[in-house]
């Protein structure tokens, strides 16, 4: 997979590509990512690239120019890729959206700053607009990194445990159960028997459970929509009833 990000800032990217799981797959070269200044694509010897609000307003734009000629310069136009402009206004990032760029050879990142990009940027460059929470940040750098990230996390022979993305949180649509390593007892608190038994079907059926539970007490709304199974129903069911009537768990329709 190729990643392109359109950036003001390359910089801020470098470090994290050079750590851990992003620096071990691009040198793998299961990923690669290419940084691209879009400073390097203006005309004017001051190397402007945002300018004042037509109609008034506070805060600057980034103007059309050189995003245009930095995108179009590297991927032609119209762009041989996707070109996502990381946007507070844009669909919301979830495990589904990340498993679908995850099926592309290769896709644009494209980080707006200041108070937003040129309209026509929306209207003529970009082909989607992801944004990673109702919250504004000063620029798309931090959302380009969580995108990136998260889709690297799905590219086979990332991860050392081949399975490890498909029971991450969100993954099967529910959130992950609990996990524990040594020491099997810390400060009087014991990893639970099941884990210690070697037997596996317990096991499974015990993590099961938890991601069930856990999924009830935080993210209810997720069951609403999840395939539950019949031993699933009845462990809902189940622990519904002993909850505390003053705080009965939300209904599960899903």
């Amino acid at each position: 997979m190729r990643v392109e990000i359109f950036t003001l800032f390359p910089d801020l990217f470098q470090p994290y590509l050079e750590t851990s799981i992003l620096d071990k797959a691009i040198k793998r070269g299961l990923l690669q990512v290419a940084l691209h200044d879009i400073r390097a694509y203006t005309t004017d010897r001051h190397h402007t690239t945002d300018d004042a609000p037509y109609g008034g307003g506070g805060g600057m734009v980034m103007k059309p120019e050189p995003v245009f000629a930095a995108v179009e310069g590297v991927l032609g136009a119209p762009p041989c890729c996707p070109v996502i402009l990381m946007s507070p206004q844009g669909r919301p990032f979830t495990q589904k959206v990340a498993y679908e760029l995850a099926e592309l050879p290769r896709f644009a990142l494209l980080c707006g700053r200041y108070e937003g990009v040129d309209e026509r940027i929306r209207e003529h460059l970009v082909s989607d607009q992801i944004s990673i929470g109702d919250f504004v940040l000063t620029g798309g750098e931090l959302p380009a990194l969580t995108i990136l990230d998260a889709v690297s996390r799905l590219i086979p022979g990332v991860l050392g445990d081949p399975d490890g993305a498909a029971d991450d949180s969100f993954a099967s649509g529910l959130l992950e159960y609990p996990h524990y390593t040594r020491p099997e007892v810390f400060r009087g608190w014991p990893v639970p028997a099941v884990l210690l038994s070697g037997n596996h079907a317990e096991i499974a059926r015990w993590r099961r459970e938890q991601a069930l539970l856990r999924t009830l007490r935080q993210r209810p709304d997720l069951l609403e929509t999840f395939p539950l199974s019949q031993a699933d129903r009845k462990f809902l069911d189940r622990i519904r009833n002993e909850s505390e009537p003053d705080s009965p768990p939300p209904e599960i329709t899903g």
